[in-house]
């Protein structure tokens, strides 16, 4: 077991851009972070949240109250380092206790220089966020805070943040070199796995299966793909707006034209919509966390899945639409909202969703989607 006090006694303040503003105590690292507020509805799973490159420049406030029990461990993160911005908790844990904690979470926090805050109504600030949408923050502490007597000042720094819309992040997050995820047991494929922000346990689900994974970099073009001979090609998750990703969208159109089996999830999802003429959107304030509700239409099963975005396609629900590369439909729904939620192409093999059935921590309810996309390099070779 570990304890934490670090920055328990510093004061710190969130500060929205509409000008609410919340105060409380610094968590993790003391000094000044902007990004994107957003809320996450998970209730377990904080190390691989922060972990996943799609919360690049995003600031995550929790909506489960108490947060840091287990402590942070060697084995569950989803890449190298947390990408979040900025972490706002109500009641961290004072001690963390798991047989596999190395250390606490307000301790990794700090190591890793991401600044938070803790001790305020993050039900308020949830609400908020859901009425008025997803919004520029600043949480401020320690020297970025004291003497700070107007919170104009403050206000206006957060005002000077860029926006989310139009961000152009994917390269930020991925590989600078391809690497090479082996299969687990007999290899049965090879895929091509091209990295907008890909979460460590996805190319882990697909070496499981007996696929070999080369994940290649953000900036990778058609001849890169196809110079590892892939059975199959994937399109990873990642943060930023899909309407300025006009390199993998073209990728994409080169792999769809040579009609090898395609599989995309969440950004790829959008890039996906992209490819075949859809537009996309930015939705109010997003899907983020671990309880979603989803409809796969081609069953009618209804599953629990993770979400981490805040854009979406712009795809009509109820008929089958003409695109260049034939006829495509969408093919998951969010029972919530009726977000689309994934994609597929009736006369090619390729289909996408816009949610994670990689799923560390959970759930698991869309793991069969890595079989499917198995089954279309199966048929494919057949």
């Amino acid at each position: 077991m570990t304890t934490s006090t670090r920055g328990a006694k510093a004061p710190a303040v969130l500060v929205l851009e509409d000008g609410r503003i919340f105060r409380g105590r610094a968590y993790g690292a003391v000094g000044e972070t902007f990004g994107e507020a957003v809320f996450s509805t998970g209730m377990t799973g904080y190390q691989e949240t922060l972990t996943d490159p799609s919360y690049h420049r995003q600031v995550v406030v929790m909506t489960a109250p108490h947060v840091g029990n287990t402590g942070v461990n060697d084995e569950d993160a989803e890449s190298a380092k947390i990408w979040v911005a900025g972490y706002v908790v109500r009641d961290p844990a004072r001690v963390s206790s798991n047989w596999r904690a190395r250390r606490s979470l307000d301790e990794e926090l700090a190591a890793q220089g991401v600044v938070g805050i803790s001790g305020i109504d993050t039900r308020a600030l949830t609400r908020h966020l859901r009425e008025r949408g997803a919004m520029r923050v600043g949480i401020f502490s320690g020297e970025a805070f004291a003497g700070v007597t107007d919170d104009a000042v403050l206000l206006a720094k957060v005002q000077e943040a860029p926006q989310m819309k139009g961000a152009n992040l994917s390269a930020e997050v991925a590989t600078k070199e391809t690497y090479v995820v082996p299969a687990i047991g007999e290899k049965k494929f090879t895929v091509a796995a091209v990295d907008l922000g890909i979460k460590g346990m996805t190319p882990h689900r697909m070496a499981e299966r007996g696929i070999e994974v080369h994940v290649l970099p953000a900036t990778a073009t058609v001849e890169d793909v196809y110079a590892v001979q892939p059975d199959g090609v994937f399109f990873s998750n990642g943060p930023g707006d899909p309407a300025t990703a006009d390199g993998p969208v073209s990728v994409m159109q080169g792999v769809l034209e040579r009609k090898t089996p395609l599989f995309g999830i969440c950004f790829g999802n959008q890039i996906l919509g992209r490819a075949l003429g859809f537009g996309t959107y930015k939705l109010k304030y997003g899907h983020r966390g671990i309880n979603q509700p989803v409809q796969d239409r081609t069953t009618g099963k209804v599953e629990v899945t993770a979400h981490n975005h805040g854009f979406a396609v712009d795809a009509p629900l109820d008929k089958v639409s003409d695109t260049p590369y034939g006829r495509a439909e969408v093919s998951h729904v969010c029972l919530n909202d009726q977000v689309v939620e994934g994609l597929q192409l009736l006369d090619r093999p390729a289909f996408s969703v816009q949610y994670h059935p990689e799923a560390a921590a959970g759930p698991h309810d869309a793991a069969y989607l890595f079989d499917r996309f198995v089954s279309l390099m199966e048929a494919e070779r057949a």
